[in-house]
């Protein structure tokens, strides 16, 4: 506002205020007066800014180290055969060990050849094989009794069955004969570094050779389950044909069994025995019917899934194709039908009385008291088994499988079984057992 407008105003307002004393008893105007001074002012006032505020630096993200777990050294895995007494051993002074006889001479055609077998072997030759008595004593006196262990430093495992069966067959392509067993492919390779790395000495790669894009070969794997039943593998290898696809699979995982071929192969029955397998690891289909949802856990024996098949043909392929694992097969002659089908050791199988285990923990050979129980029960089977077999799912220190014979009576045991069991090894004093509870090699 100009100055000669606020002295005026200035002037017109302190006139009228100071006027004539009668003026004073009318109406106050003192403060309206300075309403419109302060009003005036308060216009043509220059306000002056506030200070401006100070910037303070942004504090720096404070870093915090990450935090690192102390180191925990691993556990080491309990040794997994421990030395004990005979009296630990759940049923030994009950079993009848002349049932048992017959294994233990048919492991020694194989064990004797070894220095620390050869004598203990040599002495069960000449012993009576009907005197359970001396026959207990021998293993006794001779023998040192070894816990099976876990490497948890758990004694308990699973106890499984297998068996013989007999399937329908015939040689040629017909009719309902309409899938195949096969021998061992031409083209499969089996690689075995035991002599360049002992401790693979359990191991063996398998695979094909193919040209490689430099012109060279290379190893792949072989062909899996699928691939052979889609015909993208080689189909010139066939040993016999057979009458339901279910039942060849089972026998794949039972690793022998019998073909009754047809009349136009003059009903000849013919054995045939676990050859080789194609490199890819064994996955359980009963597993994957649990994953999922088609069965419960007490549901899945081969009983049991094979009566899913029967309700679900439509997804049988789907069904065996979870177990990438092919097994091939060679033949054998059927001379004595009262003997059993070769293990891994490469002698007969006694029903009852020979089990297979894995490697890696128990020697193949090795005498084997076994306490468990008989399929689906609590009643007690504790009895000396043999060692005398392998299978692909048989996985772990305390871990076998029970060999019930031939036939239907056995498949129904053996079809049924799993079982919580314990072990004990029994080995010749002269076998040296290291600090892993491993057996020395020699």
């Amino acid at each position: 506002m100009p100055a000669s407008r606020i002295s005026n105003h200035m002037k017109f307002s302190a006139a009228s205020f100071f006027t004539t004393p009668s003026m004073r008893h009318s109406k106050p105007r003192a403060p309206l007066a300075f309403v419109i001074l302060a009003l005036a002012l308060g216009a043509c006032t220059t306000v002056t800014p506030p200070p401006p505020i100070e910037r303070i630096p942004p504090t720096p993200p404070v870093v915090v180290p990450p935090v690192v777990p102390p180191v925990v050294p691993p556990v080491p895995a309990a040794p997994t055969l421990q030395a004990t007494d005979w009296s630990a051993l759940d049923g030994w002074a009950d079993d009848d060990l002349t049932q048992a006889w017959p294994a233990l001479l048919n492991s020694c055609s194989k064990l004797s050849a070894r220095s620390e077998w050869a004598e203990v072997c040599d002495l069960a030759q000449k012993l009576p094989a009907d005197k359970p008595d001396l026959l207990r004593q021998f293993f006794e006196s001779r023998f040192t009794p070894y816990r099976v262990v876990n490497a948890d430093g758990s004694d308990t495992g699973t106890i499984t069955g297998y068996y013989e069966p007999l399937l329908r067959g015939s040689r040629s392509k017909q009719g309902r004969y309409q899938y195949p067993l096969y021998a061992v492919p031409d083209d499969l390779i089996t690689v075995d570094l035991t002599s360049l790395y002992p401790e693979l000495a359990n191991l063996r790669l398998r695979g094909r050779v193919i040209d490689n894009e430099q012109g060279g070969k290379k190893l792949v794997p072989y062909f899996s389950r699928a691939e052979f039943d889609n015909g993208n593998a080689p189909q010139n290898k066939v040993l016999v044909w057979v009458d339901d696809a279910i039942d060849a699979f089972f026998l794949e995982i039972q690793g022998s069994g019998r073909i009754q071929l047809s009349s136009g192969d003059d009903n000849k029955t013919i054995r045939v025995n676990y050859a080789n397998q194609n490199g890819h690891p064994y996955k359980s289909i009963g597993r994957w019917l649990i994953d999922q949802g088609e069965l419960k856990l007490e549901n899945a024996s081969m009983q049991g899934i094979k009566n899913w098949v029967k309700t679900h043909p439509n997804r049988l392929a789907e069904l065996l194709e979870q177990n990438p694992s092919y097994v091939f097969f060679r033949e054998l002659p059927l001379t004595d039908p009262n003997e059993g089908p070769l293990g891994a050791l490469g002698v007969p199988l006694i029903a009852e009385r020979s089990i297979a285990i894995d490697t890696r923990y128990v020697p193949l050979g090795a005498p084997v008291f076994l306490s468990t129980t008989q399929p689906n029960s609590n009643k007690p089977l504790k009895r000396l088994m043999h060692a005398q077999d392998t299978g692909g799912a048989i996985r772990g220190a305390v871990r076998a499988d029970f060999f019930w014979g031939f036939g239907n009576a056995a498949g129904e045991q053996a079809g049924k079984m799993k079982q919580p069991g314990r072990m004990w090894v029994l080995l010749p004093k002269e076998v040296a057992v290291n600090a892993e509870g491993k057996v020395a090699r020699k």
